[in-house]
């Protein structure tokens, strides 16, 4: 039986890892070692769930909204996309995807960059709201991307956030699609089950079909 190749689409958590001014950094510290009377390792971690990829929840961008652990898991796993519109502009729009959306499955991964930021930068590719709208009237359910927000890094009125909110998309960002070709894979980016936060990190993974 051949085994499916995978692709790794996940950046490090680390305490150097991007992150938007003003998130909590990755941290850890031990409060258990291995020794006299103590079998094991523990660990206590504190961070932003924004760090690394990871998938928004509606309550990220509107009060009263659901938590990660209360939204759907369908939309993270099975059939995606993925388009290449590198170096294309600060707003991604639908133009610059049209030429892939052909028998588009449900789930659309977008590469804007060469390769993955390694420190924070405000200069990142986002979607033009109009996009998200496009998508969503092509059945797309879960769009993601290799920058930092959906929105400019400057954005008050997260307009793209909030056109995730109206037609229920769901987002995955900070993605790492450096040499992953464009075409069809499997999704497979499962968030946790936590029932008070605004985000959960995922690990990502293509999967080919």
């Amino acid at each position: 039986m051949t085994t499916k190749r995978l692709w790794d689409i996940s950046p490090p958590i680390a305490p150097e890892s991007p992150l938007f001014p003003g998130d909590e950094p990755y941290s850890q510290r031990w409060t258990a070692r291995i020794g006299p009377g103590c079998p094991v390792n523990l660990s206590a971690i504190t961070m932003s769930p924004h760090i690394g990829a990871h998938a928004d929840a509606p309550l990220h961008y509107a009060d009263g909204e659901r938590a990660i652990g209360a939204v759907g898991l369908e939309p993270y796993l099975g059939p995606c996309r993925v388009i290449h519109a590198i170096g294309r502009g600060p707003l991604i729009r639908p133009e610059h995807l049209a030429h892939a959306v052909e028998v588009l499955p449900p789930r659309v991964l977008v590469r804007t960059c060469a390769a993955a930021p390694t420190a924070w930068s405000p200069d990142f590719a986002s979607f033009a709201p109009e996009t998200l709208i496009w998508l969503a009237g092509l059945g797309v359910k879960l769009v993601g991307i290799d920058s930092q927000s959906v929105d400019p890094a400057d954005s008050k009125t997260l307009d793209s956030h909030q056109e995730l909110l109206l037609h229920d998309l769901r987002v995955l960002e900070n993605l790492v699609l450096d040499g992953v070709p464009a075409g069809d894979y499997e999704l497979i980016a499962l968030p946790l089950k936590l029932t008070q936060a605004c985000a959960s990190p995922v690990r990502a993974v293509l999967r080919e079909l």
